[in-house]
């Protein structure tokens, strides 16, 4: 059977600007990789009505799963929401359950704090949205289809994700085995690899060279979701790196 893909859109001209620096494309591409749901694309999308409405429309007709990070707070630019429901062509209206979940959350405080039209966002959502809890700061993500809308700071994010994770369905987990040796350049074992890569179709070989100030060097990937023959394609690189001179280790460098 295969595997259910799955497509990141990090929103946010932060992110474009150089400003902030991304951190929640490892933690998804990882946890997915685990649960079976190979990540296979990843776009930066600015915080523009027409381009988040097209892309999510675009990648939701041609992966399993979508998953957005960031633009879903309180201030005038997180407009993701909006423009999830505008992709689905429905109305973006509050939420009851996560109306009522925030309005309680201020109420509580002390001093009780404002329920203002700013926070109000936070549990405004398109029609039929499913949340996706946060344990963090409370406000929900949700899920639209197969679109799943999570928050761009890390901390809360990875506990959406988590809170979501339960639900989705994968395939077989993403393994994968490394072999690196110090010493060898790419255009050194390219061929050999190549013809490794041709011998495992279902496996994907990476090759990935490192710098240190002893030298370089380059660790070969493996990744697959049949973990003998990412073991058996692992062992072949090593007694090919071997071949070449190399004295190669299993794992990541050091």
């Amino acid at each position: 059977m295969t595997n259910p893909t799955a497509c990141l859109l990090i929103i946010g001209n932060e992110v474009l600007s150089g400003r902030t620096q991304d951190a929640n494309l490892k933690y998804i591409a990882t946890r997915l990789g685990e649960i079976g749901i190979p990540l296979r694309e990843a776009r930066v999308i600015p915080d523009v009505r027409e381009t988040i409405v097209a892309t999510i429309n675009e990648v939701r007709a041609k992966f399993d799963h979508v998953f957005t990070t960031g633009g879903i707070g309180p201030t005038h630019d997180d407009i993701t929401s909006e423009c999830v429901a505008e992709a689905f062509g429905v109305p973006w209206e509050p939420h009851p359950e996560a109306w009522s979940r925030l309005e309680a959350h201020y109420a509580r405080q002390t001093p009780p704090g404002d329920f203002n039209a700013a926070r109000q966002r936070m549990a405004t959502m398109p029609r039929g949205a499913v949340l996706i809890d946060n344990i963090v700061s409370i406000a929900p993500g949700f899920t639209m289809g197969n679109v799943h809308v999570l928050a761009g700071v890390p901390r809360i994010m990875q506990a959406m994700f988590e809170a979501l994770a339960p639900t989705l369905k994968g395939g077989a987990p993403v393994v994968s085995a490394t072999v690196h040796a110090n010493g060898l350049m790419e255009g050194r074992i390219a061929e050999g690899l190549a013809a490794i890569q041709a011998r495992y179709g279902d496996v994907e070989i990476g090759s990935y060279p490192y710098y240190r100030p002893g030298g370089g060097g380059v660790a070969v990937v493996a990744k697959g979701t049949d973990a003998d023959a990412v073991k058996q394609a692992a062992h072949d690189v090593l007694v090919f790196l071997r071949a070449c001179g190399a004295m190669p280790v299993e794992g990541e460098p050091a």
